[in-house]
C-alpha cells in the first residue's frame, strides 16, 4: 500500500499559497533538483471532477503531467493493462484505471466526458465545464482508490481544462517531488520549506498519516495476536509434560534409583520437550512459506468455492492481497517460538528431576 501511495505521489508536494497556482514552475523544479536528495521534480495538474460515459456518473481525480515526466512514474508506466502512454503525446488522450473503465462500460478509442464543478459565467448563469477525450489507455494499478478513481490527462490539456492558461498564464497546481530516500521525506521538507518561503509544502507521510496509522496498528495487533497463539501453543507442551511426568513417575523413580542424577532427569525431559517445539517450528515455517508464496492462488479458490471476493476492494483499498516474505522476520520469529517452547519444558523438566524414589516407588 504504501509502494503504491508514494509511487505515485510525490514524496514531498509543493502549493502556492493562492489559487492560481504555481506560475514559474520550471525555474522552481530546477531549483529543486540542485538539491542533493531529489531525483527529480514534476510540475502538475489536478483537479477534482465528474467522469460520465452513457448515463453513467462517479467522481474522480483528474492529474495532468506531461508525457516525458511519467517515466519517473514507474507504478504506472509498467502497469499498463490496455494502449501505452505514448498515445498521450497526441495531446488529447487521457489514461482511465481499470475499475472505472469497468464501471463507465469504456474501453480503448471510446472518449469520456469530464465535467468541472467550477463552470463559466454566461449570460444563462454559471455553466460547468464539459469536454469530452478519447480513452488512449487502460491502468491496474492494483490499489482501488486509483483504479478507480484517476485519470491522467496530458499536461497542457489539463492546464485548459482548469484555466490554468486563462489570460497568457501558465501555472501549475503543484510540484511533485521524488527523493531518492522516501523516508527523509519528513527532514528534506523542511529543508524545502525554508529554502522557499510562501509555498505550502507537504511531505506523503503527512498527507497519509491516518493510512499509515492504520497500517502500523494492524501491524501491533497482528505481532501481538500472533505471539499469544505461541504462547497458547506453548501451554499445550507444559501440559502434555506434566502429564507424561505424572505417567512416567515410576520409571524416573527407577533410574533415581540406578544412580542417575537430577541433572540427567531434567535433561531427558527437557529435550522431549524441545523436540517437540523445534519440530513444530520447522514444520510451522515450511507451512508459512508455503501459504505466502502462494497467498493470492489461495485467495482466488477461497473465493471461488464460497462464491464472493474475501476482502472488499473498497474497504482494504488493496485489489489483491499481495504477500512478502522478509527473511529477518522470519528468522526473528522462528527464534521467539523456539525459546518459548524452551522455557515451557523448563518447569515439568525440574518437577521431574525433584520427584522422590520412594514416593514414586511406594506402591510397587
Amino acid at each position: 500500500m504504501i509502494r503504491s501511495i508514494i509511487g505515485l505521489e510525490g514524496h514531498v508536494t509543493i502549493y502556492a499559497n493562492g489559487a492560481a497556482g504555481l506560475a514559474d514552475y520550471d525555474a522552481l523544479s530546477a531549483q529543486l533538483t540542485t538539491l542533493p536528495d531529489v531525483i527529480s521534480a514534476l510540475p502538475k495538474v489536478e483537479g477534482q471532477i465528474m467522469a460520465s460515459n452513457k448515463g453513467r456518473a462517479m467522481g474522480a481525480m483528474a492529474v495532468g503531467f506531461r508525457p516525458e515526466d511519467l517515466k519517473y512514474k514507474p507504478l504506472l508506466s509498467t502497469r499498463m493493462q490496455e494502449g501505452s502512454l505514448a498515445a498521450m503525446e497526441s495531446g488529447e488522450g487521457v489514461i482511465i484505471g481499470n475499475r472505472m473503465a469497468e464501471r463507465l462500460g469504456l474501453g480503448l478509442g471510446d472518449e469520456i466526458t469530464l465535467i468541472s464543478p467550477e463552470g463559466r459565467a454566461t449570460v444563462a448563469g454559471l455553466m460547468p465545464r464539459v469536454k469530452a477525450y478519447p480513452v488512449v489507455g487502460i491502468f491496474s494499478i492494483g490499489m482501488f482508490s486509483y483504479d478507480n478513481g484517476l485519470i491522467v490527462m496530458p499536461f497542457s490539456e489539463a492546464q485548459v481544462y482548469f484555466k490554468l492558461r486563462d489570460n497568457g498564464a501558465d501555472n501549475a497546481s503543484s510540484i511533485e517531488v521524488m527523493l531518492q530516500n522516501p523516508n527523509a521525506a519528513k527532514s528534506e521538507a523542511r529543508e524545502i520549506s525554508q529554502q522557499l518561503p510562501g509555498l505550502r509544502v507537504y511531505d506523503w507521510q503527512t498527507s497519509n498519516s491516518h493510512i499509515l496509522q492504520a497500517v502500523l496498528v494492524q501491524r501491533n495487533v497482528m505481532f501481538l495476536i500472533l505471539m499469544l497463539i505461541i504462547v497458547v501453543a506453548s501451554f499445550n507442551i507444559i501440559s502434555s509434560l506434566i502429564m507424561l511426568v505424572r505417567e512416567k513417575g515410576k520409571d524416573v523413580a527407577i533410574l533415581r534409583t540406578m544412580g542417575a542424577s537430577r541433572a540427567s532427569v531434567m535433561r531427558i525431559f527437557f529435550a522431549c520437550g524441545a523436540s517437540v517445539g523445534v519440530l513444530g517450528t520447522f514444520i510451522g515455517i515450511i507451512f508459512g512459506l508455503l501459504i505466502a508464496y502462494n497467498t493470492e492462488n489461495i485467495q482466488l479458490w477461497l473465493e471461488s468455492m464460497m462464491g464472493h471476493k474475501l476482502f472488499a476492494d473498497e474497504l482494504y483499498f488493496l485489489s489483491h492481497l499481495p504477500s512478502e516474505v522478509n527473511g529477518s522476520e522470519v528468522i526473528i520469529v522462528s527464534v521467539m517460538s523456539l525459546l518459548i517452547s524452551f522455557f515451557a519444558t523448563l518447569y515439568p523438566a525440574r518437577r521431574a528431576a525433584s520427584l522422590n524414589p520412594a514416593e514414586g516407588l511406594r506402591y510397587e
